[in-house]
């Protein structure tokens, strides 16, 4: 790249064209040809475009350079580098070339080897350095014309840069311009939202020049540039992107296109080995961790999607739409605000409670016992989709588990101890559920004892036109069951019977006429726990949903698994 109005005479020269080239005033052309083709003086040389800013790639601990001519003495110039994903060491040298070759006198040309040492003992006049993820720039209001020397070396990874070069700094507006304050303000925060401000860039209301605003979000740290945000957006920790195709390439560089050399042993996990373009390298981010956002020409922007009591940063770019270049606003960061407090439910022992759950809501619950205890029983009734329950004693975690239907757990006491339960609801809806906590033991708990296989099985050879039959399970405890039926369609299904299954609606809920018996039930022993009951009254090639409760001592019920039946239609 050379740093020449139209690219005129250095360019020819660099890219080894130059028995056609014009004279560069004062310097021999032969040795200055002889200079640039030398590669263990220029190695991996590179020309810089005047007024145009490139992109470019560092391997790591691996230096590149950069050469631009200044035709005339007093030329004013400006060379600015912004790093992107890792911090760059970079220097700006005025390299001092011979101007005639010291063997024209004799009219004998001087050893290729001499002239080479005589030019690599000169490293020239080191006009700028700078170490740092900076934007930073060197200016000059004049300059002496010659051969400069941009070099470039990323310590700590593989890195990419980007470098603009002028000598019409003055008239030049690469880069829009930041406001006096160009600070971003926080000026709007919720829970899940952060409203920004920032004042506008003169370039687009001054200069007339098409700019918008580019907002960046994230959990780390604030981003110094555009290129490093997009460098942290476009590629993983361990793989950068390298130059677009067209510039400064290396045979790696073309690897990372697919074009691969049979001779280099590139490794498999970096897909390299296809001779179609490889995209590998554009792995795309996980949304939480960055989001960048184009919001057109508006100043006043609210992010919004954001988890509460976190802590975010929020870059501000401007953007000239026309050169893709951008000017960095000074970033600020802000922790969202908290969820609110929920109040906590006070539980009395031995009394149910019920509580309702919105979906992926959490509600607290505390059971404080008067008395000295050495067991808490817990009993949970979840009456539609499972249920996370946890219990802390005194801010220990006791337990945390998923119910449901009904559960029932022994929690070893303490005297004077306090119980927090956190109910945390499911992600499919809503949930209702019913909960008891008891110091006291007792043989008539509230919730009726039930079997393992809550489930209703219906006998297909016992069906008639007008009755069907069904068992169920029962347990050692003498309950109260509760039959009732329901005709509904034929494409009555799954989903629909799923919407209608609380169970902790109880047979109150149910119409009299849906009755069909109640009676008592138990077995002494298990393996005959099983009763039957014939539902009649129902009419030929009909769809019917039999229901099944038990009710404990206290009137509390739980409904078995619905069953679907349908009556013979020719009998």
């Amino acid at each position: 790249f050379v740093l020449i109005k139209g690219w005129s005479v250095a360019l020819l020269v660099l890219l080894g064209l130059g028995s056609l080239a014009q004279k560069l005033p004062t310097r021999d052309e032969g040795l200055f040809q002889m200079q640039i083709r030398d590669k263990s003086l220029f190695h991996d040389s590179s020309v810089i475009p005047d007024g145009a800013e490139i992109s470019g790639y560092l391997f790591r601990d691996t230096p590149k350079r950069y050469y631009f001519v200044v035709e005339e003495d007093n030329t004013p110039l400006s060379v600015t580098v912004t790093p992107c994903d890792a911090p760059l060491e970079w220097k700006l040298i005025l390299q001092e070339l011979p101007e005639e070759a010291s063997g024209e006198g004799s009219g004998e040309p001087e050893p290729l080897d001499q002239q080479k040492q005589q030019v690599t003992v000169d490293e020239g006049t080191e006009l700028f350095t700078y170490k740092g993820n900076d934007v930073e720039s060197y200016v000059a209001t004049s300059t002496p014309s010659g051969l400069y020397q941009l070099e470039l070396l990323s310590t700590e990874k593989d890195s990419n840069f980007k470098v603009y070069a002028t000598t019409t700094p003055e008239s030049d507006q690469p880069y829009p311009e930041l406001p006096y304050d160009p600070r971003v303000d926080v000026t709007g925060l919720g829970r899940t939202t952060v409203t920004l401000a920032w004042k506008p860039t003169p370039t687009g209301s001054l200069m007339g020049q098409p700019v918008q605003y580019c907002v960046v979000i994230n959990k780390e740290h604030n981003f110094k540039s555009m290129c490093a945000a997009e460098a942290k957006i476009s590629a993983d920790d361990a793989f950068v992107l390298p130059p677009k195709p067209g510039r400064d390439f290396t045979s790696f560089d073309f690897a990372h296109f697919g074009f691969v050399p049979s001779e280099v042993g590139f490794s498999k996990d970096r897909s390299l080995t296809s001779n179609k373009i490889s995209r590998a390298y554009t792995t795309k981010p996980r949304a939480a961790d960055i989001q960048k956002l184009c919001i057109g020409n508006k100043n006043i922007f609210t992010v919004s999607g954001l988890k509460p009591d976190t802590q975010y940063y929020f870059d501000v770019f401007a953007v000239n739409s026309a050169t893709n270049t951008s000017t960095a606003y000074v970033g600020t960061f802000a922790r969202t605000k908290e969820e609110a407090r929920q109040k906590t439910v006070e539980l009395k022992d031995g009394k149910v409670s019920e509580v309702y759950i919105k979906r992926k809501g959490s509600k607290f619950l505390r059971f404080a016992p008067v008395s000295s205890h050495q067991r808490v029983t817990l009993f949970v009734h979840t009456c539609l989709d499972a249920v996370q329950v946890q219990v802390r004693r005194d801010g220990k975690l006791l337990l945390s588990q998923n119910v449901e239907g009904i559960r029932q757990f022994q929690l070893r006491g303490k005297p004077k101890a306090k119980y927090l339960i956190r109910l945390r609801g499911s992600r499919k809806g809503a949930s209702t559920l019913k909960i008891l906590a008891t110091t006291k033991p007792s043989s008539k708990q509230p919730f009726p004892s039930l079997p393992e296989d809550m489930r209703i099985k219906a006998f297909d050879k016992l069906r008639t036109c007008s009755s069907v039959t069904v068992a169920w399970l029962g347990t050692q405890d003498r309950n109260k069951y509760c039959i009732y039926r329901k005709e509904v369609a034929d494409n009555y299904g799954e989903e629909q019977r799923r919407r209608e299954q609380n169970q902790c609606a109880g047979p109150e809920t149910r119409r009299k006429s849906e009755k069909v018996l109640c009676k008592y039930f138990h077995s002494p022993n298990l393996q005959k726990a099983v009763t039957t009951e014939t539902v009649t009254g129902l009419e030929p090639g009909k769809t019917y949903l039999l229901d099944v409760y038990v009710v404990g001592h206290s009137g509390h019920s739980v409904r078995y698994q619905s069953k679907l039946v349908k009556t013979r239609k020719y009998c």
